[in-house]
């Protein structure tokens, strides 16, 4: 497999280049646009839907953890392998069986007669969000000409930012109005004009470097691994230490051993273990865990309160959540400028710092908050943090390797941090005493959020102080990477600066945007 990551290919010299201003780079970027909303919109507004769901299907909170824990289970152990099948089959062609997949997991999702459809349709989801996503920043960056490509991906990073911003006041909108089941219809329409655009507009591409076999007992292993203990976390709180979940989680844990066996083993791992011999690559990867591992319990259980406990309706509790995204949305790119004249280490470490400050101001959110008083202040501190940290740490992740392998760097820290908010969102509210029943109980469910936010806070916490400890101010100056597993030769040929990162604008709140970075020239 190699390097054929997600956003890594360029597929040189194939004469697909297109230019942005001719009619056929415009829909490029139309067909990527659709095709990212859709996962993007996914993340956001499922979790509006979250109290209703569980409502009309008469559930317990274990099956509002696996209706997000279903499909970031598949999306966080596949991303990977779905960037290699677009670089050897054809990016075109995975990304098209990606929308198609997406949407028909979506459909069965909203047409779900019970729990249990509903969760396996949810796990089908992230298997086509797996293809889709990578694939659709592979394809700007596979047919639009370089001279064009930045601008590209701006516009793609931009329009996703706003799709993803509008998710939760749409989702709230549809689930007060025709119901929640059509929080998953909608992507069908979005799928039905991405497929045509795509297959009569965008020229197909591969990487003719891919080739050997792919990894797909690394990928079994890695989502065997986190489902076993993704299990374990949510049952414990109704059965407690027995067998059904003591077994479990020691499988769960022996699979993950093996994971890291295989791949050290194979010689073309889906996760070569030899980039985390890059200190900083291993640095802010562990930032990235504990920063979105509390985003994920953050998010999952901030939209419960609002509407179990304060009493907003879906429509009220999505638009109340705006706050955050559109900061990001508007203050990401300063952001990232900021990140690169002071270095990255400050902005790790004020960032964290800052959205724990804000999850322990949303302890207020009660009954009988008001809303510009309790609520709101706590989400735009959380909303700055979000803006200091995100840019510059995508930035660092990029810097902190070789520039061949900057796609791979990237798809590793997205990965990672979706595994971390899926943990969290099982092991939060064991951690803090929520039962089964609990969100049906405004005063239960207060108690327990309460309790929940300093925890998040907590890990917050320790990322920051791990962003502090390791992460070097320079790193983003460097002249050459970190990289002692560059490929023999290296040290003849001349030095390169960092790469830099061209999605500028960022609104998702589960993970770090996909980001191959724009390739520097040799000086």
């Amino acid at each position: 497999m190699g390097d054929s990551t997600p956003g890594a290919g360029r597929a040189p010299g194939d004469g697909t280049a297109v230019r942005l201003s001719a009619p056929a780079g415009r829909w490029v970027v139309l067909t990527t646009v659709l095709g990212s909303a859709m996962a993007l919109l996914d993340s956001t507004v499922v979790n509006v839907a979250l109290p209703r769901i569980g409502l009309d299907l008469g559930a317990d909170l274990a099956v509002l953890q696996w209706t997000v824990n279903a499909y970031m289970l598949t999306l966080a152990g596949l991303i990977l392998l779905g960037g290699a099948l677009g670089d050897r089959f054809g990016r075109r062609r995975v990304f098209i069986v990606g929308v198609v997949w997406f949407a028909l997991a979506s459909l069965l999702c909203g047409m779900a007669p019970n729990a249990a459809v509903l969760i396996g349709a949810r796990a089908l989801q992230g298997i086509g969000g797996a293809l889709l996503t990578p694939g659709s920043l592979a394809l700007i960056q596979s047919v639009i000409h370089p001279d064009d490509r930045a601008r590209a991906v701006g516009l793609w990073s931009g329009f996703g930012g706003v799709g993803a911003a509008i998710g939760p006041f749409l989702g709230g909108w549809l689930v007060d109005g025709p119901g929640w089941r059509w929080v998953f219809f909608l992507n069908v329409p979005i799928a039905a004009v991405c497929v045509p655009v795509a297959l009569r507009h965008v020229p197909e591409t591969r990487d003719p470097r891919a080739r050997g076999r792919f990894d797909v007992l690394g990928a079994a292993l890695g989502a065997l691994a986190l489902g076993l203990v993704t299990y374990a976390l949510i049952a414990a709180e109704q059965r407690g230490a027995s067998p059904a979940v003591v077994v479990p989680a020691v499988l769960g844990l022996l699979l993950g051993v093996a994971f890291v066996s295989a791949e050290r083993r194979r010689p073309e791992p889906m996760l070569p273990l030899t980039i985390f011999s890059s200190r900083q690559f291993s640095a802010v990867n562990a930032v990235t865990l504990c920063v979105y591992a509390a985003f994920g319990g953050f998010f999952f259980l901030t939209v419960l309160d609002l509407q179990v406990v304060v009493g907003y309706s879906a429509l009220a509790a999505g638009t109340a959540l705006l706050p955050t995204t559109v900061l990001m949305l508007l203050l990401s790119a300063r952001s990232g400028e900021l990140g690169k004249r002071i270095g990255p280490r400050l902005p790790l470490t004020v960032g964290p710092l800052l959205c724990a400050a804000g999850m322990l101001l949303m302890t207020r959110a009660g009954a009988g908050a008001v809303y510009w008083r309790d609520i709101l202040p706590g989400l735009l501190v959380m909303g700055l943090g979000m803006v200091v940290l995100v840019a510059p740490l995508t930035a660092t992740v990029l810097a902190s390797v070789d520039v061949g392998r900057a796609g791979l760097a990237s798809g590793i820290n997205n990965a990672a941090a979706r595994a971390a908010g899926l943990v969290a969102v099982a092991a939060l509210p064991l951690l803090a005493g929520m039962g089964a029943e609990a969100y049906r109980s405004a005063d239960r469910f207060s108690e327990s959020f309460r309790r929940a936010m300093p925890i998040c806070a907590g890990v917050l916490v320790v990322g920051a102080l791990i962003a502090w400890r390791t992460v070097r101010s320079d790193v983003l100056k460097q002249t050459g990477a970190e990289a002692p597993e560059a490929e023999e030769g290296a040290a003849e040929r001349p030095k390169e600066r960092p790469c830099r990162p061209e999605c500028a604008y960022h609104c998702g709140v589960s993970a770090p945007p996909l980001d191959p970075g724009e390739r520097p020239k040799r000086g």
